[in-house]
């Protein structure tokens, strides 16, 4: 029997790492930005604006929390049992964004049915002013984060975060508008109803991602069958089974599986054969693979 660990080359660093000044510079913008947005938000009694900056609120803890699940991830294991690292930790902090954008989607539709029936007074020109900077603070993090977004989940769920609430700018925009030149303060609310959907439906689509993350299903772009086909035309090899494909964390992905091969065949160029086609093929660096002599039975698949 053959045992070989294939992988490539140790990564530097990873795709969260990389991009931390991002989420740095995003973080200071967005928390000074919060603090004028409920300030107005209270003082013109707009439901827009104190959604938008509920909404703010919760950019600022995922992008403090992704932040700290960047330091986390990238720093070295001192304790000898974390055997992957602490990747993880930015998928936690995904998760804590998807929380948080449920959160205030939730607050905004209880505060906006609250409002039925009722007609309160709404200062439409702290809406314009509030929300047209709110805009300009959001455009600027979403072009800090776009550069990061499509690498690493954590930068990913930081970026919806800044979207959705650049789209409630947005609302508050037109609603202020929309209250100035009507009259009706019904607009404000319906605005904010609007904008507690769309949050909605960006925490739900990073949520199935955060949780096929956690189940660790197979990577995106990456079907099982295929892989295993792949690893069967392998020169040598005559079967493949326990191939179990799953990622660790954005741009990070792991596999394992078991190769049978005729007999005399060279572990070695085997291992280097299949580790090269997991690599080019799907960017699957990491890879832990075992060769076994055909017709033998040294291998005992799991019960499970």
């Amino acid at each position: 029997m053959g045992a070989g660990h294939g992988h490539g080359a140790a990564p530097a660093g990873h795709a969260g790492a990389a991009h931390r000044w991002r989420l740095r510079v995003s973080f200071v913008l967005v928390a000074g930005f919060f603090v004028v947005e409920l300030v107005a938000g209270l003082v013109s009694g707009s439901l827009a604006l104190l959604s938008d900056a509920g909404h703010m609120a919760a950019d600022v803890v995922a992008l403090g929390a992704a932040l700290v699940a960047t330091r986390i991830a990238s720093r070295p294991d001192t304790t000898g049992r974390r055997t992957f690292g602490s990747y993880r930790a930015e998928v936690f902090a995904s998760g804590l964004a998807v929380l948080l954008m449920l959160g205030v989607s939730v607050y905004i539709v209880v505060e906006a049915l609250g409002r039925i029936g009722s007609a309160p007074q709404v200062a439409s020109t702290a809406m314009l002013v509030v929300g047209g900077l709110g805009l300009a603070v959001n455009l600027v993090s979403l072009l800090l984060l776009r550069g990061g977004a499509q690498e690493s989940l954590n930068v990913k769920g930081a970026y919806l975060e800044v979207v959705a609430d650049a789209v409630g700018s947005v609302g508050v925009i037109v609603a202020g508008v929309l209250v100035a030149t009507t009259g009706n303060a019904a607009w404000d609310t319906g605005v904010a109803l609007a904008i507690a959907v769309f949050v909605a439906v960006r925490a739900v689509l990073l949520g199935r991602e955060v949780v096929a993350v956690l189940a660790q299903h197979a990577p995106p772009g990456i079907h099982p069958g295929e892989a295993e086909q792949a690893l069967r035309e392998v020169p040598d090899v005559v079967d493949v089974h326990d191939l179990h494909l799953w990622t660790l964390t954005s741009g990070m992905h792991v596999a394992t599986a078991h190769l049978v091969c005729v007999d005399g065949a060279d572990p070695g160029d085997v291992l280097a054969a299949a580790g090269g086609v997991l690599r080019e093929r799907y960017a699957i660096d990491h890879a832990t693979l075992q060769v076994e002599p055909r017709g033998t039975r040294s291998c005992t698949e799991t019960s499970w």
